[in-house]
């Protein structure tokens, strides 16, 4: 693994991004973190799994560089998908998937983190989907995860503005279970981790998979949406502009077009 790391103790498998500077989610990234989920399913005793970042953050987002190697509106619509069903897989995981962050989980990386059960996040942690500022949209299922969390009103505002959220914000909003200080952030995740983890596993299991009947049945049409939508935006002229300028570190010129 080059993007990622697996270090399995007793019955937590905690599993470290470590793709600088910003562990962005690169399609390789999204690969090895499915082969350790493989890994993790045949590991019968592992109760809980954690999720962190490297450096200064969890992830900021997708790998916007990649991007720009596609083509087509259909290898777009590809790499979402392909997001999708990762982040569709954590969420419908066996065991609970704990995110643990700080510094920044932005675009993909809020996305990700809103595939997990559980968040933990330091007080000064930003966490948003500021894709529209790059004339995209979010794709990896964002749309639809986040208004479940913040409710629709603020995810309009959230994703329309593109402005990030706060770690405090993001609990008093639902987004986020606890808000801690950075140097609190391992300790506290370990003792809630270790909380769960000395259930019984059927017990475990059985919770993991009751809950997710609550989502409504819409929810699988809206992602594919989604993804349709990601693909076709990425074709237009102001998408093109936007990547761009984020790659120039400069503000975009936007013609809506």
């Amino acid at each position: 693994m080059e993007k990622l790391s697996l270090h399995v103790d007793g019955n937590v498998a905690n599993i470290l991004f470590h793709s600088p500077p910003a562990n962005a989610l690169s399609s390789g990234l999204l690969k090895e973190l499915s082969e350790v989920l493989d890994q993790i399913e045949h590991n019968r005793t592992v109760k809980a799994i954690v999720i962190q970042g490297e450096g200064k953050f969890f992830s900021a987002g997708a790998d916007i560089k990649e991007f720009t190697s596609l083509q087509n509106a259909d290898d777009y619509t590809s790499l979402a998908q392909q997001g999708q069903q990762i982040f569709d897989r954590m969420e419908k995981f066996h065991i609970p998937i704990i995110a643990s962050i700080h510094g920044a989980a932005l675009g993909g990386g809020l996305e990700l983190a809103m595939s997990c059960h559980i968040r933990i996040v330091t007080h000064e942690a930003k966490l948003g989907l500021p894709e529209l500022t790059l004339g995209i949209i979010p794709g990896f299922a964002g749309t639809q995860r986040l208004p479940r969390y913040v409710g629709i009103p603020k995810a309009y505002e959230m994703i329309l503005t593109g402005r990030p959220i706060t770690g405090d914000e993001a609990v008093q909003l639902g987004l986020a279970n606890h808000a801690v200080t950075e140097d609190e952030l391992k300790e506290f995740t370990s003792k809630l981790v270790s909380k769960i983890v000395d259930k019984s596993a059927p017990s475990i299991n059985a919770i993991m998979g009751l809950i997710p009947f609550t989502y409504t049945s819409q929810f699988q049409t809206g992602v594919y949406e989604e993804a349709k939508s990601f693909g076709n935006i990425f074709g237009t002229e102001d998408a093109k502009e936007g990547v761009q300028a984020f790659i120039e570190k400069r503000k975009p010129n936007f013609k809506d077009k």
